[in-house]
């Protein structure tokens, strides 16, 4: 059990990977966790195993959303729902650009409209955004759209750091490298595959290290406000250059 203030947190993108970590977290601690995603029967086996609260509520679901956040007071909001797709913007579809802008970045601004508002009246309230190393560097072969969404919470938490100064209210941005979950099969269809080529021969973060990272900011003193993490594998670097050669100048 710990100190913190908090009585209530919002976790999304729950049901699985670091959200159903993060929920189980701050279960432990004793905080009131309700636990948000589409996947209503695995929402459920989390709330038989922690006591959360599930709310089987797309982040892309703007009355949903109204609808819960209306009748619930949030101490601690983790947006932590997100996607990712294959691709970098020169072969794309308009499908995969609207999806990513809506579950990683207009998601994260919505939610955060709708709960500020009552952690400014209770002056009490922290936002935990759950971003990425792709939104601080480039990556050859990336996925630009995802790269370009993680940018922009990285940004937003450091504007909201701004539009709350002067309050007890504290903003955390966690940027994690790779992590063992199940994007990665979702990415490329194919689970097993994705664990044999990204994690078998590989010492991956685990959900459980962001949960705690998540846990450490929020269960700081009050006086100290956790603004980035940035949390890699110790095996990990990032960054690098590439250097391409000279070709004819087009005729």
């Amino acid at each position: 059990m710990s100190n913190t203030p908090y009585r209530t947190a919002l976790v999304t993108g729950a049901s699985s990977g670091i959200g159903a970590a993060i929920v189980r977290r701050l279960s432990e601690s004793g905080i009131e966790v309700h636990a948000l995603a589409r996947d209503a029967k695995r929402l459920e086996a989390l709330a038989s195993e922690t006591g959360c609260i599930p709310h089987a509520v797309s982040v892309s679901d703007q009355a949903g959303l109204e609808a819960l956040i209306a009748g619930l007071e949030v101490d601690v909001l983790v947006n932590n729902a997100g996607q990712s797709r294959t691709g970098n913007i020169t072969n794309t579809t308009p499908d995969d650009i609207d999806a990513l802008v809506d579950v990683n970045l207009r998601a994260v601004l919505q939610l955060t409209r709708l709960v500020v508002p009552g952690m400014i009246e209770r002056n009490r309230g922290h936002i935990v955004n759950i971003s990425s190393i792709a939104g601080h560097y480039a990556f050859a072969g990336g996925n630009t759209v995802y790269h370009t969404t993680k940018a922009a919470v990285h940004s937003l938490s450091q504007q909201l750091r701004c539009d709350l100064f002067g309050r007890q209210i504290r903003v955390t941005e966690v940027s994690p490298a790779r992590v063992e979950t199940e994007v990665f099969g979702r990415l490329i269809g194919d689970m097993a595959e994705a664990k044999k080529r990204f994690f078998d021969e590989y010492d991956s973060l685990l959900p459980e290290d962001i949960a705690n990272s998540v846990a450490f900011a929020v269960e700081a003193p009050q006086r100290m406000n956790v603004s980035f993490m940035e949390v890699l594998p110790t095996m990990q670097v990032v960054g690098g250059l590439n250097f391409a050669k000279k070709t004819s100048a087009p005729g």
